[in-house]
């Protein structure tokens, strides 16, 4: 059971552990699961109450997509299922190896683009939410108005419900917001990475969404003191503690953990039901 629900955009009530595509395609790097494996994870989350599930087009390595997956496993989509994606400069996955200068993406034509290809790939003719990736480029020379205004556009066009951001500063959050009306940001946080904890509380008091990803610390486990003691306290694993700490850190947090392992699925969804005590959190600083 997956603790409370979030209404993400204002009308799209989701449960606060959801599930992040990522890894079921060996993107950027690192192993995979088998195609069966894959397809059993999407079925088993959702069989276990996840409602929000993280994608992107560009999610895809060696002919292996994580839209595909989805809408292999999924398809017909069931009615309270939110599927999130993100455009960026990146226009497909293999392009994370291309120099700055050739990370186009951006671009009003390649935004569309890389909305149109979600659309396709996932079966939908409108995508729940779309979240703009900044950061990938200098970002002194890649502004977020004109991306976030094209998204806007196909928004009134009728192919987006809700807009978010991601990877982006507090300055950007501001603009965006005097921009389109926004209802996620999905930055980079964890036990051990909280720069972005000011952030979160504005989030918060504006009620948007706030989704980390690498909530465990992606390629960089997190660590914290005292960690490993909290969680022998509760008979829990070190990962189940970082997302319960998250979801304890502020109701706004929605967390999208990703895996190849139908244990570490269990495992995490688990996490949304292990409550933190006053002393465990004071514990984890």
């Amino acid at each position: 059971m997956t603790r409370q629900q979030w209404a993400l955009g204002g009308d799209l009530n989701v449960a606060r552990v959801g599930y992040g595509a990522m890894k079921l395609t060996g993107w950027p790097k690192g192993d995979r699961p088998g195609r069966e494996t894959a397809l059993a994870i999407l079925r088993r989350a959702v069989e276990l109450g996840v409602n929000h599930i993280d994608t992107s087009h560009y999610y895809s390595r060696d002919g292996v997509a994580a839209n595909e997956l989805i809408r292999e496993a999924l398809h017909p989509y069931p009615d309270d299922l939110v599927i999130v994606t993100k455009v960026g400069a990146l226009v497909e996955g293999s392009d994370i190896a291309l120099p700055a200068a050739e990370k186009t993406g951006l671009t009003p034509d390649n935004l569309r683009r890389g909305i149109e290809a979600n659309l396709r790939s996932l079966g939908l003719e409108r995508l729940d939410v779309v979240n703009l990736r900044m950061g990938d480029l200098d970002r002194t020379e890649t502004p977020l108005a004109a991306p976030l205004e094209t998204l806007l556009a196909l928004r009134e066009e009728g192919l987006i419900r809700h807009l978010g951001i991601s990877n982006v500063t507090a300055a950007e959050f501001a603009e965006a917001r005097k921009i389109a009306p926004i209802a996620c940001v999905q930055n980079l946080y964890n036990l051990s990475r909280r720069d972005d904890d000011p952030l979160v509380d504005a989030c918060a008091e504006a009620g948007i969404a706030y989704v980390p990803f690498f909530p465990v610390g992606g390629f960089q486990p997190v660590t914290a003191k005292h960690l490993d003691a909290v969680a022998a306290r509760h008979g829990a694993t070190v990962p189940q503690v970082a997302l319960a700490w998250l979801l304890a850190r502020s109701p706004n947090m929605l967390l999208i953990p990703g895996t190849g392992s139908l244990a570490h699925l269990e495992e995490n969804i688990a996490a949304g039901a292990l409550s933190l005590s006053p002393e465990d959190l004071a514990e984890l600083g």
